[in-house]
């Protein structure tokens, strides 16, 4: 007999942090299936960096929208900020920001 396959649902998560007004990153908007096609075609439509990293992803989708992070999660979003600091930094590198300041 043949092992099933079980079907895995696809999650996205977005993720918002303001340093000023945020103790901690929280999620902005969360889903699996169609939902998270949308919420990532609108991140492709609006130029909003990907990160795929399914641990964390199935450790978010349990919060609920408008949820701090819990300080467990903090070291592994981290890794994910760093990830978005180097891509912004790559692309100033080559020049490629549009309406940069100094």
């Amino acid at each position: 007999m043949a092992a099933e396959k079980r079907r895995v649902r696809k999650a996205a998560i977005a993720l918002g942090y303001d340093p000023e007004k945020d103790g901690a990153p929280k999620v902005l908007a969360a889903g699996q299936g169609d939902v998270a096609e949308a919420l990532l075609r609108i991140a492709q439509e609006h130029g909003v960096p990907v990160h795929t990293d399914h641990p964390l992803a199935s450790a978010l989708i349990k919060l609920d929208v408008g949820t701090y992070l819990p300080p467990e999660l903090y070291a592994a979003v981290a890794e994910v900020l760093a990830f978005l600091w180097r891509l912004e930094q790559e692309k100033g590198a080559n020049g490629s920001r549009e309406g940069a300041g100094p």
